[in-house]
This record gives C-alpha cells, sequence and structure tokens, in this order.
C-alpha cells in the first residue's frame, strides 16, 4: 500500500512541476485565463469520455454531495490555477514551484485546529524547514524583504493558490464514498464552469491572448497530466495514506519545478533556490519518517 501511494504521489508531484513550466511557456501564446478554462473544458471531455458510464452508477451517491464536489472542483481546480497562471506573468517558474512547498504546513495546522489530528515532532520540524525554504524563495534570496513587504505580486498571487489547495485537500475528507471516475468527472465540470467568469473577464478587458499552436499544446498538457492523472492520483494517495502524508510529498514539486525550469527554460539557478532545495528536501524525509513511524505505533 506505501509503495503504491508513493508511487502515485511522485508521479502526480511530477506532473504538477511540469504545470509550472507549461504556464511558463504558455505566457504570449495563451492567456492566463483562457488556459485555464480550455484545460478544465479539454479534461471535462476526457473524463466524460472515460466515467461517464461510472458516474451513471454512482449518481444516488454523488447527487447528494453535489454542492461539496463543486465546491472542491471550484477551488482546488479552477482558482489554485487561476492563481498559478497569473503568478507567473510576474515571477520566475522555480519560485512558483518552491511556494507550493508551503502546503503541508498548512495542511498540518488546518488539520490539527479543525480535527485535533496530532503530528509527531518530527513532522514539525520537517514542515518548519519547509517553510523556511519557501519564505527564503518569496523573499528572492533576502528575508529582509518579507518585514518590508517586498514581495513580487506573483509570489503573492501563489501564495493564496497555496492556502486555497490546501483547504482543498483538507476537505477531501468529506468526498463521498464513489468512484475516482465519478468524482473527478463532477469536479472537472465544476472547475470549467468556475473558469468561465474569469475567461469573460479577460476577454471584455481586452487581455485575452487566442491560442496559437504552442499555446493548444500547453493546454493539452495541462488538461491530460496535471489535470486528469495528477488528480486521480493525488485523491488515491490521500485515500492510502491520508491527507497530512499526501501532502508533505507537494514539497516535491519545488524539485522537479526547479530542475525542468534550469533545464527546458533556462532560467539562473541561484544560491538561494539551491538551499530551498536542501530545505524541502531534509523536510519532507523527516517528516514521512516521523510520520509513518507514528502511524504504525
Amino acid at each position: 500500500m506505501l509503495r503504491n501511494a508513493y508511487v502515485l504521489l511522485v508521479l502526480t508531484t511530477l506532473f504538477w512541476g511540469g504545470n509550472a513550466i507549461a504556464g511558463k511557456l504558455a505566457v504570449g501564446h495563451i492567456s492566463p485565463m483562457v488556459l485555464n478554462a480550455l484545460r478544465w473544458a479539454l479534461a471535462a471531455a476526457i473524463m466524460a469520455a472515460v466515467g461517464l458510464p461510472q458516474l451513471r452508477r454512482d449518481w444516488p451517491v454523488v447527487r447528494r454531495s453535489l454542492p461539496l464536489l463543486a465546491a472542491l472542483g471550484a477551488a482546488g481546480f479552477a482558482v489554485f490555477n487561476a492563481a498559478m497562471y497569473s503568478a507567473l506573468l510576474f515571477t520566475t517558474a522555480i519560485n512558483v514551484s518552491i511556494e507550493q512547498a508551503g502546503m503541508p504546513m498548512l495542511i498540518f495546522a488546518a488539520n490539527f485546529l479543525l480535527y485535533r489530528m496530532g503530528v509527531a515532532p518530527g513532522q514539525i520540524v520537517g514542515f518548519t524547514l519547509s517553510l523556511v525554504g519557501v519564505a527564503l524563495t518569496a523573499a528572492h534570496g533576502d528575508l529582509s524583504r518579507l518585514a518590508e513587504l517586498d514581495v513580487n505580486v506573483g509570489d503573492g498571487l501563489m501564495l493564496i493558490g497555496v492556502v486555497v489547495y490546501a483547504g482543498y485537500t483538507v476537505a477531501l475528507r468529506y468526498k463521498p464514498a464513489a468512484h475516482w471516475q465519478s468524482l473527478l468527472l463532477v469536479m472537472c465540470v465544476a472547475a470549467f464552469v468556475s473558469t468561465l467568469p474569469f475567461a469573460a473577464w479577460e476577454w471584455l478587458s481586452g487581455r485575452a491572448v487566442v491560442p496559437d499552436a504552442r499555446g493548444w499544446a500547453v493546454a493539452a498538457y495541462t488538461a491530460i497530466f496535471p489535470s486528469v492523472l495528477a488528480q486521480a492520483f493525488y485523491l488515491r494517495g490521500v485515500e492510502l495514506i491520508g491527507p497530512n502524508r499526501a501532502g508533505l510529498f507537494v514539497n516535491l514539486v519545488p524539485i522537479f519545478g526547479t530542475l525542468l525550469s534550469v533545464l527546458l527554460l533556462g532560467e539562473d539557478f541561484r544560491l538561494y533556490h539551491a538551499a530551498a532545495m536542501a530545505m524541502v528536501l531534509g523536510g519532507i524525509w523527516l517528516a514521512e519518517h516521523s510520520g509513518r513511524k507514528r502511524a504504525t505505533s
């Protein structure tokens, strides 16, 4: 069970790391809100082709939880990615990737405050290391900038997205006992509907960019890998090992995102990025080791 969960969650974070790269490659070829709407339209179409028969079978169960599933799709899928794609207009893909390491800390805190779900001391140390890494990245290597509130607007948007997705992860405990295909189909449709007001605003304000060939390629990638596959894998990973430990794997997003940014985008790799990555890797190892021992005991 643990091995299956680890494989699914590592693949999830690899695809999400690629999502930041795709968003950066999209700049000038498709605008953020058009990309977000097109992404979830394609993902909903894929899931309808795959999961519509299953949804018909699960409909009595799913129908009772439609408001919850709609909210999960709107927040975790649509709002998070709107924040991320907008952030990439102002900051680097490396920063966007590393800032997502703040999610586990928020998931731990919310589970403790709302459900009194305890954490081991090693988990606390682990997510504290991640928090320092996030702060170092958001401040572009100079922590004094945080005290002056001199943080790039893109970094601020991404941190808002991190809060939203952490809330989505915690709320997954309330999802109905239905097949993952049914859940993902409903949430993808809800995400697409939620993107329409943002896309309409972008279009009416004259900021929309109609996709060219690269824009369509980016939309296709984001629909298949970060949307359908990654979300399905993440749902299953949370089921297998719980939200606290599954959320911790989000710390791998900056590792994949940073490596892909350097390899594919030619972005600069600075010393503070290396320090942040070391903190993230150390944090995930320590926290998962402690969480596994706690779960066993």
